[in-house]
């Protein structure tokens, strides 16, 4: 498809963070841009499954919500587990007096894209696909444009443009910004860094109240973290792509791989996963009858990946290339899956980041040599939360992956035992499950 010579803002990218910028130019009353995807159709895989209060709320005031509200499962809280017992929970109804979305979306990525692409064509706008990125360079009449080529050599002119593009971001690559873990090349690594996600559904289906819908729960077992979430079959059609999917309900199971263990396969199968299960997952989904008096095995595997969870950020957000160059998503900064704010914090980038935009346009428009000041800002402030959740994650990540064994022969208690034990004694305090809940939402990091 032929894509035009020139735009005012061209979105690279169609996830998550690209299909809200598209949406938030949209309301904010710009319409001379371009949104373009590299891949022919999006990638039907689970990946991210959570978006939080303020996420909701974000996407609320751009009027892009409707259709993620009508599609998702309305998160009640999450569950820190052992594999037995409940340590810790905390519920998101004491939200209530800080939103009006006092809950977190549950929801498949693949699904969250094919709604947000449904609100995007009812708007008058199509993605441009598959249109690849190759190349950038200052435009040579007008120093405030890039011309950005494609693969398939169309070239388009543009003064503002928005790196979506993933954590290997051309982008990002081309304008020549920096990519590291912030606290420096030697930054210490968390047992957490090898995980294993998976789609799958088990036969016969787990009965346990930790499989009821509304609720995540995260296992913490011998030093590991396990993630286990029940989809129901509410999104079968989608995560499958079968005209005739399966009627059982489909389950998100994640788990981090000790190194001991080796690297995991590119593409997991159904005995490796079962392995994981049977070996850190809650005993209410394994097949060892020693723990589990009604043993369960994985069915069918829908989808299985491996990731390796690192933390870095962009050292800038915003640049000039020509263009005004901008970074959102895992373009800008990739982290821990702890607490589930990736894709949460990418789409909050791209709604404060178009509004600014727009606004600068219209400045443009009447003083075409005015000061990025608006820009720099707004890109400062995101750059600045960014740090933030990263730094977030990290906790988290550390004290999931607090180990099992004793301090040493004469104290026999170990790391892991004593935070299990501050958090079943926390967790009965309501004001303690309140911070954990606003600290998950988001509400005091937009």
């Amino acid at each position: 498809m032929s894509l035009p010579e020139d735009t005012t803002v061209l979105v690279v990218g169609a996830g998550p963070a690209g299909l809200t910028a598209a949406l938030s130019l949209v309301h904010h009353g710009c319409h001379d841009f371009v949104i373009v995807d590299a891949m022919v159709e999006g990638l039907r895989a689970s990946r991210a499954v959570t978006i939080h209060s303020a996420t909701v709320e974000a996407l609320a005031s751009i009027d892009a919500v409707d259709g993620l509200l009508s599609q998702a499962i309305r998160g009640k809280g999450f569950k820190i587990t052992s594999r037995s017992s409940q340590i810790f929970e905390a519920k998101f109804d004491y939200l209530k007096k800080y939103s009006a979305h006092p809950y977190a979306l549950y929801i498949p990525q693949n699904v969250t894209e094919l709604v947000l692409g449904q609100k995007l064509q009812s708007l008058g706008v199509q993605v441009q696909r598959p249109h690849r990125v190759v190349g950038m360079k200052q435009n040579e009449k007008d120093p405030r444009v890039t011309d950005v080529s494609f693969e398939d050599g169309q070239v388009i002119r543009a003064r503002y443009i928005i790196g979506a593009d993933g954590a290997r971001s051309i982008i990002r690559t081309i304008a020549g910004m920096g990519f590291s873990d912030p606290e420096g090349p030697n930054a210490a690594e968390n047992s957490l860094v090898q995980m294993v996600s998976a789609d799958v559904t088990f036969e016969p289906e787990p009965v346990d109240p930790f499989t009821l819908e509304g609720y995540l729960s995260g296992t913490v077992f011998s030093g590991n973290f396990f993630f286990f979430a029940p989809f129901g079959n509410s999104f079968n059609a989608e995560l499958t792509g079968d005209e005739k999917p399966t009627t059982k309900s489909i389950f998100r199971v994640a788990c981090a791989i000790p190194r001991k263990n080796g690297e995991p396969p590119h593409a997991p199968p159904k005995e490796y996963i079962q392995k994981l299960i049977d070996t850190y997952g809650p005993a209410c989904i394994t097949s060892d009858p020693s723990l589990n008096p009604r043993p369960v095995k994985v069915d069918q595997l829908v989808w299985s990946t491996r990731h390796r969870s690192q933390s870095a950020i962009a050292d800038r957000i915003f640049t000039r290339f020509g263009a005004a160059i901008f970074l959102v998503g895992d373009a800008a900064h990739i982290h821990s899956p702890a607490g589930g704010q990736g894709m949460n914090l990418g789409m909050r980038d791209a709604i404060f980041l178009t509004e600014a935009i727009t606004k600068h346009i219209q400045a443009s428009a009447e003083n075409p040599d005015g000061d990025d000041a608006i820009l720099q800002e707004i890109a400062d402030a995101r750059h600045a939360r960014a740090l933030e959740i990263i730094g977030f994650t990290k906790t988290l990540s550390n004290l999931a992956s607090l180990a099992y064994d004793p301090y040493a022969w004469w104290m026999p208690v170990s790391g892991a035992s004593v935070r299990d034990l501050v958090l079943r004694i926390l967790g009965g305090f309501d004001c303690v499950q309140s911070k954990v809940a606003w600290g998950l939402s988001g509400l005091g990091r937009r």
